[in-house]
């Protein structure tokens, strides 16, 4: 991304000003600190801790609720109905009868969202109500998170979550380091480490020192970005800057750290991850959006319908005024008068065209039910955590049936996080695991063998046992110290890893007999093979993303000088030596470790010259201390010494998917869905899941940022060329995958961004990002034509889509950056996986929105940590996997997941089936509305236009609550097209729901339409029988005719029923025998001879369907419309089935004989090409070989650090005399070189003493800058384990001869005096350079770690030690008279 520029929104440049002024230890000046909100009203500008993410309260849930719902336009139709009906002159029913309904609807809503909310407001409270020490006065005091204030001073202790954005202040690790995890952040498991400032590390050394603490932070104002922060820390008159690795952030939970002291500066709603989290959406189904203008659609045409009813009243009762002009006084009002009250009564009369049971229904019982059996499903319950499947949110079932597009988390959500040694290649032999372990464990043999690792090779074991082939030996050697790995001994060994790589790969190697057991600020001990090893650093070059290896320079017990490199393949093979069998036979095991989508990593070594590393080492020593371009330079350095390598091997690490996620997305994307995985990782990782997950394969063209760029510039600059040809006909398609980082993304996503356009900057780009590796521009010459041929098809495709930039017109013009984001999007949606790396929270959720405004699609996002919740809240559906990884996204999502493999059973089953029920009750509930009610209006021409209701007031009123109500509550609730295994085995059924056939415009018109001619059928052919007829039989008058038709209604709404349920059970014969039940019930009732005397106005039809039933011929009428209804509809989709089936077949066919072009897989050439996919990936942060080079992350000798927890107390200005022996092991010890080797970014002493001069004063004051480190200083790490003996004072040749030899020749050294030391100086043979002094860097850095203030002001600064040419006249040297620390007493701190 070099060639590209940052763009930032303004909102974000404004909060980069250092306008945040934070006080420690005083809230009265941080709360004066106020900030405007409107007008003269403001309020303070720094928010408490206290969080809400709960939508209503108390007083806000009445009104809130109720404008949420009211945006809903059928509550807003339903209010308007019952507004009119409680007007007397125009009321055709009594009002009550809609307002209760009404009512219950709302309440039941209010109720389901009261509910949601109050499982916020008690994640809320649990949270809020957490505990923590704040300063109070003078000692911590146990708190609540609620309570806690912009300034404070909070006390932290391993495993506690950090409350707040803090400034690390101190901590009890070695240069108060603090470990911390970010899994409830950005997912990731392996610790990363945040360190405080060198003056409060120095400085605040007792909680009587941190209680008196009264700095000032000047930093930005709060806002998103996770991974950057630059504020100063002003103190005592002096400024001291800080950066992101000074902060903690909320969420982050303390590891591997005993206690650490921060300083609050965000709070609240401030704090970095709550501004990712964004804010709560009303989510709403496509469903729901088609209802909403379904309503609007159906309204409007009940308007023009009254109106034309009232217009025919208009002249009828004009009409009817002139023939009857004796009844006018019945009329009391004009007849513009009673046609307005007319047009309004036909309002009323119709509004059972929108009925309410249809919404009361659908929302809360079938929404409801299916959530309940998702809820209850046991192929979705996860034993080993007692997890079932969670619907939060009852609304969205229907949604999840449309699914286009998923949005993916990585680390918790794909994986396990979880790395295990799978297969290794020595000598390209490939040795795998057993796949019929014995049933004794193989290592017993080894006492530090850990049981975890299940790998397992007898073969494999005898060569380590054999110990004949040097590559075996030097490939677990490797393992066993090119690593950063800390290890603490309790009990047993335990290995702290900045990433699971290197612990799994360490972990192999102790199993295998080379155990890593300590490590020093310069040295590394192992245990091989029983024989206890020390080797000496020389150098460690770091691993980072661009260099894709680290290597370490050792000095091995013998003297020799060993470079040890892992890395990527394609970097290792790069510097080999020579390509022989061996090489070759590595490189088809690499094929095959990525064909099996393993995490694979080379391993070489190559023996150094003294000569040569010397020289090596004055260059390094050079390059470490340039002021510019250092980095760059120490690379070049760094690449100097990486070549001709020996290949020892490679190893390949699987890292573990979770069960199922493989053939799940292999599923889904059968149906059509689309996966993206947007993750934080690594560019590598993400690419090796992509394949492990099969998203990505090898006959994919994956292109990165570069490929895109240009693609977007072909086609954008050469629109021109190509107008009007034959070209854009050419049916070329590609399988493609994108994989593009945050950086890139911001370069898309201007346009979603609510903060005004983004300044165009060209910054600085790090020398780091720019330098590459010799080598890495080669592209392979076939990838390159299929690239240069897939842009030009590409361009072309884009351009007949018109998504390319054509001529400016004035009425669709767009800016610049939505014309990017839309063709973007065009090119991803082309492709078969999107894969997005190195994402902010915030970007995460910008993608989903770009989706959602471009595709018009149903996306769904699953996440299982906090830095996933803006996405879920975002998505359409908001899936939350409960993991190990806290349960903040599970509180914010809408349906909660154990397992990803759930996503398949929750989409295809449960999704698509509450996506045809839906469908199907709202197209029959239309159906059977416009089929009874449409005989109003049939009526009305000849009722007069009268607004007469047709029916009896009772039938209205019931017969969408019982007489109707059951077929189709069963319909929503347990109607199966195919049974849940048939909807797993065919994921190809899914797509219906996407191309939304089920329910659209199309279904509602045919809906209309069938419903209508039922209507039709059934008025008119009941009014064509009872013309002309008289007597018992006759159908002639009101009430006789209003039954016939009514039976007729229902009986072929039933039989439409029993025709579209195709999932037949005791539940759907027993829905249809209820509900002509209730009929025959409930007629029995409101027609009977008692309820008439009773209330006759209410009940006037007296026995009329027993009177119509009684007659035969009527009732062969009634079985006349049914057969109308009916019989024509069955045929007509008999025949429509067997035409569709064959037309289907052809389109089938067609679609597979289309020209496809796909890239081939390319074969693993052995020797002619390396043209394989690498499948090299590393999770691992750079900056720890750093600290432990620089002593830093090392820790002290016991009772060092206890001074954070109590108060400090100066030790005596006097030194003990005695010197307490240290507890060295018996060991082989590295005999060290004649000159001190230089650490990585470091300078020894004795290197930068100009040659000629004769004498050096010996002060503190008068060393230079890099003699020794101010992280050196800072750390107080050298204890007398971790102090090595000085590299040019010993060799096997100088040794006295009451020294013992070979493996006990060091043992004894802790009981000589520091005489004999000066003796054992004195007798090397060879003389050194003149004015160099004769104590390492480290050793000098440890004496002065260990001098009192007043040993260090009077005896050092009064006794200055000049160093004598000849190595005989020197004065002695200060380890003679400096004391050592004894075990119980804490060596003083220098800053005191």
């Amino acid at each position: 991304m070099g060639s590209l520029t940052y763009q930032e929104d303004l909102d974000e440049e404004k909060n980069s000003e250092f306008t945040w002024e934070v006080q420690a230890n005083n809230r009265a000046y941080n709360s004066q600190f106020k900030e405007k909100v409107f007008l003269c009203w403001q309020r303070k500008k720094y928010k408490k801790n206290v969080i809400h993410t709960a939508k209503y309260n108390v007083f806000s849930f009445l009104p809130l609720n109720l404008y949420e719902q009211f945006h809903r336009f059928s509550n807003l139709y339903f209010l308007l109905i019952i507004l009119l009906q409680g007007i007397p002159e125009i009321s055709t029913l009594p009002w009550f009868t809609l307002f209760v309904p009404f009512v219950c609807l709302l309440t039941i809503r209010a109720i389901r969202d009261l509910v949601d909310d109050i499982g916020r407001h008690r994640s809320d409270k649990i949270v809020n109500n957490r505990p923590c020490q704040i300063l109070m006065g003078k000692s911590f005091l146990w708190r609540k998170w609620k309570n806690l204030h912009v300034g404070d001073l909070v006390c932290l202790h391993k495993d506690s979550i950090v409350p707040a954005d803090l400034v690390l202040l101190a901590s009890t690790e070695p240069s108060s380091l603090c470990y911390v995890e970010t899994a409830d952040i950005d997912g990731e498991t392996n610790l990363k480490f945040r360190q405080a400032p060198v003056i409060t590390h120095h400085e605040l050394t007792s909680i009587r020192k941190i209680a008196s603490f009264q700095g000032k932070v000047v930093c930005e104002e709060p806002n998103s970005r996770m991974h950057h922060f630059v504020g100063c820390l002003e103190w005592k008159g002096k400024k001291y800057p800080l950066d992101s690795g000074n902060i903690l952030l909320r969420g982050c939970k303390v590891r591997n750290t005993d206690t650490c002291y921060g300083l609050v500066v965000y709070a609240g709603f401030d704090t970095k991850i709550m501004k990712n989290c964004g804010k709560i959406h009303l989510k709403r189904t496509k469903i729901d959006h088609l209802m909403n203008r379904l309503v609007v659609l159906i309204f409007v045409s009940k308007v023009v319908i009254s109106a034309a009813m009232t217009f025919g009243f208009w002249h009828k009762v004009k009409e009817f005024k002139a023939n009857h002009h004796y009844v006018s006084a019945m009329h009391m009002h004009s007849v513009a008068m009673e046609a307005f009250f007319i047009f309004w009564s036909f309002l009323i009369l119709l509004s059972v065209l929108v009925p309410m049971a249809m919404f009361i229904i659908r929302v809360e019982f079938i929404y409801l039910g299916n959530s309940v059996f998702i809820n209850w499903d046991e192929h979705m319950y996860y034993e080993p955590q007692d997890l079932p499947a969670k619907a939060r949110s009852t609304s969205l079932n229907d949604l999840l049936g449309q699914v286009e597009y998923i949005f993916s988390d990585k680390t918790g959500t794909l994986t396990q996080n979880i790395m295990t040694f799978k297969k290794c290649c020595i000598s390209g032999v490939v040795y795998g695991p057993e796949e019929t372990p014995g049933k004794e464990n193989p290592f017993l043999w080894n006492k530090f063998a850990d049981g975890k690792l299940l790998f397992c090779n007898a073969q494999l074991l005898q060569a380590v046992w054999a110990n004949q082939d040097w590559r075996v030996r030097e490939f677990w050697r490797v393992l066993a110290i090119c690593h950063t790995v800390m290890v603490q001994k309790n009990d047993q060994l335990v290995y702290q890893a900045a990433s699971p790589d290197e612990e799994a790969l360490v972990t192999a190697a102790r199993n295998f007999g080379y155990v890593f057991l300590a490590r020093t600020q310069d040295s590394i001990t192992l245990m091989e093979l029983g024989e206890e090893c020390v080797y000496q650093v020389l150098a460690m070059m770091d691993f980072n993303s661009v260099r894709k290896r680290m290597s370490v320079l050792v000095r091995k017990p013998e003297g020799s000088i060993y470079l040890y490199t892992k890395g990527a393949d394609t970097v290792i093979y790069e510097r080999l030596q020579k390509k022989g069998e061996t090489e070759w036979a590595t490189e088809e095991a690499l094929a095959s470790f990525a064909k099996e989508t393993l995490r694979t990593l080379c391993l070489a070594c190559k023996k150094v010259d003294e000569e040569v590393y010397e020289e090596w080492r004055q260059r390094h020593q050079e390059a470490s201390i340039l002021l510019q371009n250092r980095a760059q330079a120490l690379h070049q350095v760094y690449e100097e010494m990486e070549q001709s390598l020996e290949l020892l091997g490679a190893t390949a690490i699987e890292d573990k998917l979770q069960d199922g996620v493989l053939e799940t997305i292999k599923c889904l994307k059968q149906g059509n869905i689309k996966v993206w995985v947007l993750t934080g990782d690594k560019q590598e990782t993400a690419v090796n899941i992509g394949f492990a997950c099969e998203l990505l394969s090898e006959n994919m063209i994956i292109l990165e940022e570069k490929e895109i760029v240009r693609i977007l510039e072909v086609y954008w600059e050469n629109n021109n060329n190509l107008q009007g040809g034959k070209k854009k006909e050419l049916p070329l398609q590609f399988k493609m995958a994108l994989v593009i980082n945050g950086e890139f993304l911001d370069q898309l996503l201007l346009s979603l961004r609510k903060e005004p356009r983004a300044l165009v900057q060209n910054v600085n780009v790090d020398p780091l990002e720019s330098w590459q590796e010799p080598g890495e521009e080669r592209v392979d010459f076939l990838q390159a034509r299929r690239l240069s041929l897939m842009w030009r098809t590409l361009g072309i495709q884009l351009r007949s889509s018109g998504l390319a930039p054509q001529q400016e017109d004035s009425k669709t013009l767009q800016s610049s950056e939505e014309r990017r984001e839309r063709a973007f999007m065009e090119l991803a949606s082309r492709c078969q996986a999107v894969i997005c790396c190195r994402v902010t929270p915030k970007q995460k959720a910008l993608i989903v929105a770009l989706v959602k405004k471009y595709q018009n699609v149903v996306t769904l996002a699953i996440g299982d940590g906090a830095n996933d919740i803006n996405m879920i809240k975002t998505a359409d559906i908001g899936i939350g996997v409960a993991g190990q990884e806290g349960m903040q996204a599970v509180q914010n999502s809408d349906y909660v997941l154990a397992q990803f493999c759930f996503l398949r059973r929750l989409l295809l089953v449960h999704g698509r089936w509450s996506y045809m029920r839906v469908c199907k009750f709202l197209r029959f509930f239309l159906y059977k509305t416009l089929a009874s009610m449409m005989v109003q209006i049939w009526f009305a021409f000849y009722s007069g236009f009268t607004a007469q209701a047709l029916y009896e007031g009772w039938f209205l009123a019931l017969f969408n609550l019982l007489y109707s109500t059951l077929p189709v509550l069963y319909i929503g609730l347990f109607e199966q097209d195919v049974s849940a295994e048939r909807s797993l085995e065919l994921p190809e059924l899914y797509i219906t729901g996407q191309k939304e056939e089920l329910f659209n415009y199309w279904v509602i018109l045919q809906a209309i339409a069938h419903g209508t001619a039922t209507s039709l059928v059934n008025f008119f052919v009941t009014l064509w029988v009872s013309q002309d007829s008289a007597g018992p039989v006759s159908l002639s008058d009101y009430q006789s005719f209003s039954v016939v038709v009514a039976l007729s209604n229902l009986l072929s709404i039933t039989m439409e029923v029993i025709l579209i349920t195709k999932y037949w059970t005791v539940l759907s014969l027993l829905a249809i025998f209820l509900s002509l039940f209730f009929y025959v019930i409930m007629t029995s009732l409101t027609q009977s001879m008692w309820l008439f005397k009773r209330f006759p106005k209410n009940f006037p039809f007296l026995y009329a369907d027993f009177n119509v039933l009684s007659q035969p011929p009527i009732m062969l009428v009634i079985l006349l419309n049914v057969s109308l209804n009916t019989l024509p509809v069955l045929a007509f989709r008999v025949i429509y089935q067997a035409l569709k089936k064959p037309q289907r077949k052809e389109e089938v066919e067609k679609g597979t004989s289309e020209e496809v072009i796909t890239v081939e897989p390319v074969p693993c050439i052995h020797r002619e090409s390396r043209a394989r996919r690498s499948s090299y990936a590393f999770s691992h942060r750079e900056g720890y070989a750093d600290l432990i080079t620089q002593g830093t992350i090392l820790r002290r000798s016991p009772g060092v650090n206890s001074d954070m927890l109590v108060d400090h107390t100066m030790p005596p200005d006097e030194p003990s005399g005695s010197m307490k022996e240290s507890l060295w092991y018996p060991r082989k010890m590295s005999f060290l070189g004649r000159k001190r080797h230089s650490h990585h970014g470091k300078v020894s002493s004795e290197d930068m003493q100009p040659p000629s001069e004769e004498k050096l004063p010996y002060s503190p004051q008068n060393l230079l800058p890099t003699e020794i480190p101010l992280s050196a200083l800072d750390s107080q790490t050298t204890s007398v384990e971790s102090q090595t003996l000085p590299s040019s004072q010993l060799s096997l040749q100088s040794q006295p001869a009451y020294l013992p030899q070979e493996k006990t020749s060091l043992w004894n050294i802790r009981k000589l005096s520091w005489k004999n030391w000066s003796y054992i100086w004195q007798k090397e043979p060879e003389p050194r350079r003149e004015g160099i002094l004769p104590v390492s860097s480290s050793n000098l850095s440890s004496v002065m770690e260990t001098v009192p203030p007043s040993a260090k002001g009077s005896s050092i600064s009064e006794q200055p030690m000049e160093v004598e040419p000849s190595p005989v006249e020197r004065e002695p040297s200060p380890m003679e008279w400096l004391p050592e620390p004894s075990g119980d007493q804490a060596a003083p701190d220098l800053a005191e």
